[in-house]
């Protein structure tokens, strides 16, 4: 007589285990191989190399390359496409973009344009960058502290960016269009409406709150994070010593926060020198060229414009690039001499 045990709920359950691990068996398996192939080439102190190539061939593909192919454009002129029939007229663009009688008067520059798009990208920049850090460290300390719904507040600070750019400025449009919102908000309260996109102040006013209103969330997280990993042992330490609360923000808070602020100011300035969509939906760079910024320029000289100069554009880019690399090379010699790095 056969003895037959019945499966007991144990062992089907680790049966139907091992039937779904065959698969990522099998995928295992099959990357198993080739990674022993490397190893055997390279030999265990090259896997590292190994695991960074994929990584190292995207970012030479979709970076490096057309870095070099820019800066090659750049040393070019006339309209073909093509780099190889376009002739080679070395730093003449670069030339045309730096021909000022008078730099600090910019109707007197050759390209006039050009030094209009980094004063207007330099006063965008200088406010929304130093506002942005103000209002980010302002809001991280509130949420930071006891407060009554922190977690709803702190989503809604956040909720901004997670939209689109485009999304946000067509939302404000909407609010500050002459028969918007706003406007029907000062009418109906006996004030006279107010063309926002016509004066070149108010169109870059409301350019920089945009640009706040929509990333300051991003940058409170990363300050709010600062806050919450400083040991709360400095605190009380200072309250039982009877210390000020502002002698406390500025002896223990504010140094802690440094390279958290580092941080924010790195990213928010290379993101604020890049501005380009935001504002050209919402003010398509005007009035005039009001808030016509370094990015649209380039944007207009390479595509937009009738005319297209790939040349001029290439070498517009490749000033904005070394302009960033300076910035943020002078921000971290900075940063590692207060010890921030």
């Amino acid at each position: 007589m056969v003895d037959q045990t019945l499966d007991t709920p144990a062992t089907l359950k680790s049966r139907a285990a091992e039937w779904a691990a065959l698969p990522v068996r099998g995928v295992m398996r099959l990357l198993d191989w080739p990674m022993r192939l490397a190893q055997r080439i390279v030999g265990l102190g090259g896997m590292p190399y190994v695991f960074l190539l994929p990584n190292l061939i995207f970012f030479g593909t979709f970076v490096i390359t057309p870095l070099i192919i820019n800066f090659a454009f750049s040393l070019t002129g006339g309209p073909e496409l093509f780099i190889e029939d376009r002739p080679f007229v070395g730093g003449e663009q670069y030339g045309f973009l730096f021909d000022c009688e008078n730099a600090l008067n910019v109707s007197t520059c050759r390209e006039d344009r050009f030094w209009r798009g980094i004063y207007n990208t330099g006063t965008f920049v200088f406010f929304q960058v130093s506002l942005m850090i103000l209002f980010s460290l302002i809001t991280a300390l509130v949420l930071n502290m006891k407060i009554r719904a922190r977690g709803f507040f702190r989503s809604v600070f956040f909720f901004p960016v997670l939209l689109s750019p485009v999304v946000v400025a067509l939302i404000w449009k909407w609010i500050l269009l002459r028969d918007g919102l706003l406007n029907a908000f000062l009418t109906s309260i006996g004030l006279e409406k107010i063309l926002f996109f016509v004066d070149p102040t108010w169109a870059m006013f409301w350019a920089v709150f945009v640009s706040i209103w929509a990333h300051m969330g991003f940058y409170t997280l990363i300050i709010l994070a600062g806050l919450q990993a400083i040991p709360q042992d400095l605190y009380e330490a200072a309250q039982m010593d009877g210390t000020p609360r502002m002698r406390v923000f500025w002896r223990i808070t504010l140094p802690l926060l440094w390279p958290n602020l580092l941080v924010v100011l790195v990213l928010s300035l290379i993101k604020g020198v890049q501005t380009f969509d935001e504002v050209y939906v919402l003010t398509g760079g005007g009035p005039g060229t009001a808030t016509q910024f370094i990015v649209q320029y380039i944007y207009n000289t390479g595509f937009s414009n009738q005319v297209q100069n790939f040349g001029l554009a290439a070498a517009a880019s490749m000033v904005l690039g070394t302009v960033l690399l300076v910035l943020t090379v002078i921000q971290l010699v900075v940063a590692r001499r207060k010890g921030g790095i």
